[in-house]
């Protein structure tokens, strides 16, 4: 009885409201937090630093802002040309590009960012140093590596959708007398970004969240602006919570942006368009028309081709040269690559020659496990640290967090509301912010609910277990859906339960698909371990911190080594991860440019 009422649509919503109307009341006037709220030092003039904080807020957005922009145009020029480079036939290319992709893919943003302000300017002329930091450093080298390492996910990106143009339309371009440059701008790339606006979309919105983490080399973006507000009023939960409200708005402005985008570059008839084409189209229509004109005008005055057999001796002469000038010029251009390639190569080997191994020698068991085992029995595995650390962290979050994403991506997919609301809610809150705003939650605002006091090793990996079921919670959705319907509808007419069909039809088939990118965002939340470095627990990357805190004057000893441990873990998994997917895909054709 009480199953055949809770299937009515306003039974489900009225149950909802009440649970909400409950929290609300027990989290409102019962629960005793022990923190007396004050909005008013986000928008009145605080009486000790005479300026109204909450302006720290905005200037802290525009920098958010400007970071992404920035970084974004870096990130999708280099996805392109490094996208377009893996599927190069010139093998040195081909290698040298999957090498970049690899290595900045398989490294964590805030080791990157490390490397980039402080190994970096150790490396040049103290003139250049100089001038560098005169020209706000900070910004230039968060916004640099930040497109760096966004290029590599958007070049993989690139690669995969240009693979998925069929092989005939290729064929058809150069049948028809196209040049490779004519065929890559006029038939491949436009088909390929119509076909990779939802997946670069999400590495645009990803790389808006890890704009955050340029707060760890001194920008004053808008996460560093919430936590200089708490350190100055210790009213931590406002500051917070205003800067989430901002996060999760322009994760929404982005994702809304990109729908847009999105149905603009659908093609479909006129008399078929929904009411959101009609407004993307008109919403585009003033970038749209002055190009549409300008090519309207190049095609009425332009000549029209002549065959080859209609040529004067001159045209056909004049074709000749030109296309023995662009084997020669093709030719040019590769040697020149391989001696770029190989000065680089050369000078790479000569600094990694110049380092103090003996350094590395002195500090890679510190990197590996800390002080263990001969920490202090207070501390956490007596004394455990370093690269074991981030893999106990790494494993903990994994395997709470599969059961996590499991439990709610099912949710996402049912039909009754009083599942689906709450796990659509859970995933767009978590998935909206960036994971360092999660961990200042976790670290900051659990003790208050629950009067405990929760270690800052406790706290990263509760943290990093809720942020990755989010995640996972997606992969799961996606896989339930891209089954065909009749597979649930046939389990369910054999009299199986709506449980049973899921565990015994559905998701057995789900995981099967599911698999590489669940062990992708495994290699994902492996880097983001690096992020607990925020609140000082003592993985991989505070250690290095420290280290180079210490020795100061040996950084890229330092940040190499620990790129390098990070790598070879990643990498393996990723290989993990790419053969599966080859495993699992009946799709063995590779399209070459």
């Amino acid at each position: 009885m009480i199953n055949r009422y809770l299937e009515k649509t306003w039974v489900q919503y009225l149950c909802l409201a009440t649970v909400t109307a409950i929290l609300v009341y027990y989290f409102g006037w019962v629960f005793d937090f022990g923190y007396k709220f004050d909005w008013s030092v986000l928008y009145k003039e605080d009486p000790s630093y005479g300026e109204v904080l909450g302006g720290m807020l905005v200037t802290g957005l525009n920098l958010t802002i400007s970071i992404s922009l920035m970084s974004s145009a870096i990130a999708l020029g280099l996805g392109i040309l490094f996208g377009l480079g893996r599927l190069s036939q010139f093998k040195p290319v081909y290698y040298f590009c999957t090498c970049y992709v690899e290595f900045f893919r398989n490294t964590p943003l805030l080791v990157q960012l490390f490397f980039w302000y402080f190994a970096l300017p150790m490396g040049l002329p103290e003139g250049i140093r100089n001038f560098l930091f005169d020209q706000n450093f900070e910004m230039l080298s968060a916004t640099v590596g930040l497109g760096i390492y966004t290029s590599s996910f958007m070049a993989e990106v690139i690669r995969a959708g240009i693979q998925s143009i069929p092989k005939g339309l290729l064929e058809a371009a150069y049948s028809s007398g196209l040049t490779p440059f004519q065929t890559l701008t006029k038939i491949i790339l436009p088909l390929a970004f119509r076909a990779i606006i939802p997946p670069l979309g999400s590495e645009f919105l990803n790389n808006m969240k890890n704009s955050s983490l340029a707060m760890v080399v001194g920008v004053p973006e808008l996460c560093w602006a919430s936590q200089q507000i708490e350190g100055m009023t210790f009213k931590g939960f406002e500051a917070t919570t205003a800067a989430t409200v901002i996060y999760l708005s322009l994760s929404l402005t982005i994702a809304g942006i990109l729908t847009l985008v999105n149905w603009k570059l659908q093609i479909v008839p006129v008399k078929d368009r929904t009411l959101g084409h009609k407004f993307a189209h008109l919403l585009f229509w003033p970038f749209e028309a002055p190009f549409s004109f300008l090519a309207k005008m190049h095609r009425r005055f332009k000549r029209r081709r002549q065959d080859d057999f209609s040529l004067s001796k001159a045209q056909a002469a004049r074709k000749a040269f030109l296309a023995k000038l662009s084997k020669v010029l093709g030719l040019v251009w590769k040697g020149t690559f391989l001696a770029c390639l190989a000065f680089l190569l050369v000078s790479a080997l000569y600094g990694v020659s110049k380092f103090n191994f003996e350094v590395i020698r002195d500090n890679i068991g510190t990197l590996l496990w800390w002080r263990f085992p001969e920490g202090d029995p207070n501390e956490i595995l007596w004394g455990l640290g370093g690269l074991s650390f981030s893999i106990i962290m790494s494993v903990i979050a994994i395997s709470v967090s599969f059961f996590i994403g499991l439990v709610v991506g099912i949710g996402r997919t049912s039909k009754n509301k009083l599942f689906l609301i709450p796990s659509t809610l859970y995933i767009e809150l978590i998935r909206g912010n960036p994971l360092i705003m999660v961990i200042f939650w976790i670290y900051f605002f659990i003790p208050i609910l629950t009067g405990q006091f929760l270690n800052v090793f406790w706290s990263a990996t509760i943290a990093l277990t809720v942020f990755t079921g989010a995640y996972l919670a997606e992969i799961v959705r996606s896989g339930i859906q891209n089954l065909p319907p009749g597979q649930f509808e046939a389990a369910v007419s054999t009299g199986l339960t709506y449980w049973q069909a899921m565990r015994k039809v559905i998701l057995p088939q789900a995981l099967k698909q599911m698999l590489p990118a669940i062990v992708g965002q495994f290699i994902a939340i492996f880097k983001d371990t690096s992020l607990a470095f925020v609140i000082g627990v003592l993985e991989l990357t505070f250690v290095a911190q420290g280290l180079n805190n210490r020795l100061m004057i040996y950084p890229f000893e330092i940040y190499t080594t620990v790129a390098f441990l990070y790598f070879i873990c990643c990498y393996l998994m990723s290989l993990v991860a790419r053969r599966l997917e080859r495993k699992l895909s009946t799709e063995t054709f590779r399209l070459q440019m």
